[in-house]
């Protein structure tokens, strides 16, 4: 048993989502609040009781991890040489926009979207072009319509997939990806697909895209990383996984080139720590989460935002559309009323504007707290209109 209701404070500890006034509570960036699974930690003392901490390379026990826990975990067998080391799955993202785009291209990306992918498309010359997903009766769905008209565009030749979505939790379903796939390969657009939040999953199980059809192995990119799961992410380890040879010699080259194919000290060994030994922990932090959102769900239910069912991640997706149509505004007033500091879902584009979200990896103890102060802010909020 591990313990996730007791939590060191991290305030002061050059911490970017703690580093706020002592009155306000951060639940926004997606950065947990429990310390690593005690394996990752023990990986990490044994490295730095070494002492010497010069460059490093990637040893074989860092391909073994991730291939054993695709396997076992996923159902998916990833070969070594389809496997490169990141420094992060963003870097990695933009280092791909770069290589496989040029400028003035389009990527497409589903809408609302994690909106880090916007600032690696535009701030190198490339164009967003989004396909809104369809939202009805607290769902989200693929309008393959939209998409098919995203794809087809002469710039389109790269679309960036998040697999489970971020912010809404979906997992997509093997017809969904297979769909996707067969239209980009229609149209000739690689597809990068962003898995980070696979291993947060609770009643659904994720696909990996690369698995459901030649189609899509071939013409795809899959970053994956222990960082989400085992809150390792300021330690700086991803894989970028290629099995078409094409395009793997194409991106190992823009990896290499932007410098960041070379792992810390610590990298690799919290990774290989995470997936040898960390199944027990992740399992007992997935469970610990389903409650969390159990327990927001019975938290909000009389009030008049509601909480977008989800199968994967640790954040919630509030519709607060009966409240505002300017997230923004909404969490402005929220942090300076209330402390409570949320992402506005403005930021993810597409209907975000009606939505904020909020990060539950937190002692149970926190979420009350972050939901006692919502519920405040959105009468005040309501009272000032």
């Amino acid at each position: 048993m591990f313990d996730f209701d007791n939590v060191p404070s991290r305030r002061n500890t050059s911490s970017l989502k703690w580093d706020v006034k002592d009155s306000e509570l951060p639940m926004w960036v997606a950065d947990m609040d429990f310390p690593a699974a005690p394996c990752i930690k023990e990986a990490i003392l044994r490295r730095a009781e070494h002492g010497v901490f010069g460059y490093n390379v990637i040893p074989d026990a860092w391909y073994d991890s991730i291939i054993n826990w695709w396997d076992r975990r996923h159902g998916v067998r990833f070969e070594r040489d389809w496997l490169q080391f990141s420094t992060g799955i963003v870097p990695a993202i933009s280092s791909m926009i770069k290589r496989f785009t040029n400028v003035g291209d389009n990527v497409v990306v589903l809408t609302p979207v994690y909106d880090i992918f916007f600032h690696s498309i535009e701030n190198f010359g490339r164009h967003t072009l989004e396909s809104k997903l369809l939202y009805n009766d607290g769902r989200y769905e693929i309008d393959f319509l939209g998409l098919e008209n995203a794809l087809s565009h002469p710039l389109s030749t790269l679309m960036i997939l998040c697999n489970p979505h971020n912010p809404v939790g979906k997992i997509w379903s093997k017809d969904e990806l297979n769909k996707i796939g067969e239209l980009c390969r229609k149209y000739g657009v690689t597809i990068i697909s962003d898995e980070i939040h696979c291993d947060i999953t609770f009643d659904k199980k994720y696909i990996p895209f690369i698995s459901v059809s030649d189609v899509c192995r071939d013409i795809s990119i899959t970053c994956v990383s222990a960082s989400k799961a085992f809150n390792i992410a300021g330690l700086q380890s991803a894989a970028v996984v290629i099995p078409n040879p094409v395009l793997r010699n194409k991106a190992v080259r823009g990896l290499n080139s932007d410098e960041v194919a070379e792992p810390n000290c610590f990298a690799a060994e919290a990774t290989i720590a995470a997936f040898d030994y960390g199944e027990s922990w992740l399992d007992e932090f997935n469970d610990y989460i389903k409650q969390n959102k159990r327990f927001a769900k019975e938290f909000l239910k009389d009030s008049p935002v509601g909480i977008v069912d989800s199968d994967a991640t640790y954040l919630l997706w509030i519709d607060c559309s009966k409240v505002t149509d300017d997230a923004e505004n909404f969490t402005d007033f929220l942090r300076k009323t209330t402390g409570l500091y949320l992402s506005a879902g403005n930021q993810y584009r597409g209907n975000g504007k009606c939505f904020v979200r909020m990060n539950i990896a937190c002692p149970r103890s926190t979420l009350q707290d972050g939901l006692t102060r919502f519920v405040k802010g959105v009468e005040n909020y309501k009272s000032n209109l």
